[in-house]
C-alpha cells in the first residue's frame, strides 16, 4: 500500500491539568484523515529557529494551521491590543511566522484556517481587527449560543471572487459558511488575494497570489463535517489533491 501523504499540523501551546501542552482539537486531524493524509501534530516554541523550520518542513507534504481559542499577539502588526483581545500563544505565534515562508519557499501545499488565516494575513505584513463587531458596518461573526452544532451550523453568506483559487475548487459563486471569529482581516497583506467576502465586506478568504501550490487561507471551519458541506469538502479535496502531487 502507497504511503498516504504526511500533513504538519500547527499545535496550540495550552496548559491541560496544570502543565504546559502542546495540543490540536480532533476535528482538523480526523478532516484530514478522512482525505487520505496522515496528519503529524508538530509542537510549538518561542524561538523557532527558521534554519530548523526549513528543515523540519521538508519532511512533509502541506502544512495545515488551524484555528484555536488564542489570537495573534498585536504587537506583530503594530497594534495596540483592544480589551476584548486576551487570549495569546506567542510560541505559535512565532512557529507560524517561521513555518509560513518557509512552506512557500518549498512550494508545500498550504491550508490557514480562522486563526491560521490571520496568521497569513500578518506574516504577510497585513493587520487585523481585534474585535470585528465593534467596527461600523460590520457583522458580529462570533459564534451563536447553543451546542457545537449550533455554533458550527453556516450563518452567513460568502461571495466567491471570480477567476481565483477559490472559484477553481468550487464551482458556484456563494455558498453559506459558518463564523465563529472575533477577529478579522482590517488591512490584507501585501502579496496576498482576496477569495471571498462576506455581506459585509469582511474578507473571508484569500490566496497567496505568486505561491507555486496550494495556498489557501479561509476564516471559517471548514474542518467541520467537511463531507457534508458541498464547499468545505471542495477546499479539503484540493488540498488533499495538491499534498499527493507535491511528493
Amino acid at each position: 500500500m502507497q504511503n498516504r501523504p504526511l500533513v504538519a499540523v500547527i499545535a496550540c501551546r495550552r496548559e491541560v491539568e496544570g502543565h504546559p501542552a502542546h495540543m490540536v482539537t480532533d476535528k482538523y486531524l480526523t478532516a484530514l484523515r478522512t482525505y487520505g493524509l496522515d496528519p503529524v501534530v508538530l509542537p510549538v516554541w518561542e524561538d523557532t529557529d527558521p534554519d530548523h523550520a526549513r528543515r523540519l518542513l521538508s519532511h512533509f507534504d502541506g502544512l495545515l494551521l488551524t484555528g484555536s481559542h488564542t489570537n495573534v499577539e498585536p504587537a506583530r502588526y503594530g497594534a495596540e491590543r483592544a480589551p476584548e483581545n486576551t487570549r495569546d500563544d506567542k510560541d505559535r505565534d512565532a512557529a507560524a511566522m517561521a513555518w509560513l515562508p518557509s512552506s512557500l519557499e518549498r512550494g508545500m501545499p498550504l491550508l490557514c484556517i480562522c486563526r491560521g488565516f490571520q496568521e497569513l494575513n500578518v506574516a504577510f505584513g497585513g493587520t487585523l481587527y481585534q474585535a470585528v463587531q465593534n467596527q461600523p458596518g460590520k457583522l458580529d461573526h462570533r459564534e451563536p449560543e447553543g451546542d457545537v452544532d449550533q455554533q458550527y451550523a453556516p450563518t452567513h453568506e460568502l461571495s466567491i471572487e471570480p477567476g481565483g483559487v477559490l472559484a477553481g475548487l468550487y464551482p458556484e459563486r456563494s455558498a453559506r459558511v459558518n463564523s465563529l471569529h472575533q477577529q478579522g482581516i482590517d488591512r490584507l497583506g501585501d502579496g496576498l488575494s482576496v477569495e471571498g467576502v462576506a455581506p459585509d465586506g469582511l474578507i473571508e478568504a484569500i490566496s497567496v497570489r505568486d505561491a507555486s501550490a496550494f495556498a489557501l487561507g479561509v476564516q471559517w471551519h471548514p474542518e467541520w463535517q467537511p463531507t457534508s458541506h458541498p464547499l468545505y469538502d471542495a477546499i479539503f479535496q484540493g488540498f488533499a489533491a495538491a499534498c499527493v502531487n507535491s511528493r
